[in-house]
């Protein structure tokens, strides 16, 4: 069977995340987007756990189910150099014992905690517990392995279960680093809200004989995912140096010179993940190693409707049009990626064209950096008006 599945979400016990993040908002919206396999988050807080617990139906090897829609135990932890690590867990069980085993400053403080541990140190204790491991938005500018270190060597010391690209990057940047030819990517939201603009905005599709943690464990082994889909990486918060104030974006190598001070307001500069990834790369164009999935960009349905109308993602007036498409053709995914613009004009000709644009990828993107993301244009949009008004960038 096909599987549309976002392991890296949080719950409302994380910092700076909705309060709506609990099992039972999840669970609908992730049906309405598509999804059939979603990572718990923050399964090694005490009170989601038993909120887990007490929200779903055991559904046999580490799979809990809710309304139709399947969990996975996962946690992001933060170790002692501020990488942030995903983990994959065989059960709620195993999650219990990972708690006493780890070390934290923060226990149940947040759905994230930081760890008195470093990446080696907590690899080795998930794989003795038989779970999964690997870099979280393995190249962001704050707290990312390759942030710190230029190898997973130096983090793990040996090669970790996966690495996950974050919004800021894709496969086509990824490949360009040798060390990563023999691991399988995930794409995944990293969602702080439940509502389908932020849930899947990433997702991996994956061909399981049955949903379990048995055989998504061999799909990585193996590496057989199918089909990575994810923004377009200039979309993504920190994709292009800028600012992390002002979002003013600047040329990396002045950055570097200016000591990643901003010439605008004097802030700090945060590096943009395209001009990290070019201080490791191996190559100056990706080597897709044989067993590589096409990587597909998606764009949320809400922000396309939102672009279209010239309104905002959350007003009712988006929420009503994103509504009626997802009731005449089942979910988001579907609605951007599989329905004929036909049947799509029958219901909204503007919508059709919008989409039509993003099939076609005559869409304008605006990159973001510095924690502002990028943005979506029309062409046909005063373009020149908006750099000079809207946003300075400097990337010559």
């Amino acid at each position: 069977m096909i599987v549309n599945a976002d392991l890296h979400i949080h719950s409302c016990f994380s910092r700076a995340t909705s309060k709506k993040m609990v099992i039972d908002v999840i669970a609908p919206q992730a049906k309405l987007k598509g999804l059939q396999l979603v990572g718990t988050g923050d399964g090694l807080h005490g009170k989601w756990l038993k909120i887990i617990e007490e929200s779903t139906i055991p559904a046999g090897d580490g799979i809990y189910s809710k309304d139709g829609c399947d969990f996975i135990i996962t946690a992001e932890v933060e170790d002692n150099k501020r990488v942030h690590h995903l983990l994959i867990l065989p059960s709620i069980e195993i999650a219990y014992e990972l708690r006493e085993k780890f070390v934290s400053i923060n226990k149940d403080n947040d759905g994230r905690p930081s760890l008195r541990m470093n990446g080696a140190e907590i690899m080795d204790i998930t794989h003795d517990h038989d779970g999964l491991i690997g870099p979280a938005h393995a190249f962001t500018p704050w707290t990312s392995m390759y942030k710190t270190f230029d190898s997973y060597l130096d983090c793990y010391g040996k090669k970790p279960d996966f690495l996950e690209l974050g919004l800021s990057a894709d496969t086509k940047m990824a490949d360009m680093i040798k060390e990563l030819e023999d691991i399988p990517f995930l794409t995944n939201s990293d969602a702080h809200s439940p509502w389908p603009h932020r849930l899947g905005r990433e997702f991996n599709q994956i061909e399981m004989d049955e949903v379990s943690f048995s055989s998504l464990k061999n799909i990585f082994k193996r590496k057989k995912i199918k089909a990575n889909y994810g923004m377009d990486p200039r979309l993504g918060k920190y994709h292009l140096t800028a600012c992390s104030k002002c979002y003013h974006i600047i040329n990396p190598k002045k950055a570097i010179e200016m000591k990643m001070k901003c010439p605008e307001c004097s802030k700090i500069i945060k590096k943009g993940v395209d001009y990290r990834i070019s201080e490791i790369a191996t190559w100056n164009k990706p080597h897709h190693p044989y067993h590589r999935p096409p990587y597909i960009h998606i764009l949320p349905l809400a922000e396309i409707i939102a672009m279209t109308y010239s309104k905002g993602v959350t007003t009712k007036y988006v929420q009503n049009i994103w509504e009626v498409l997802i009731q005449e053709f089942g979910n988001e995914i579907e609605v951007m990626i599989n329905t004929p613009l036909a049947e799509i004009k029958s219901i909204d000709k503007k919508i059709a064209h919008s989409i039509e644009g993003f099939r076609n990828k005559t869409l304008i993107m605006i990159p973001g950096g510095g924690g502002k993301y990028g943005e979506i244009k029309f062409p046909e949009k005063n373009l020149d008006k908006y750099f000079s008004k809207k946003r300075k960038i400097n990337i010559n």
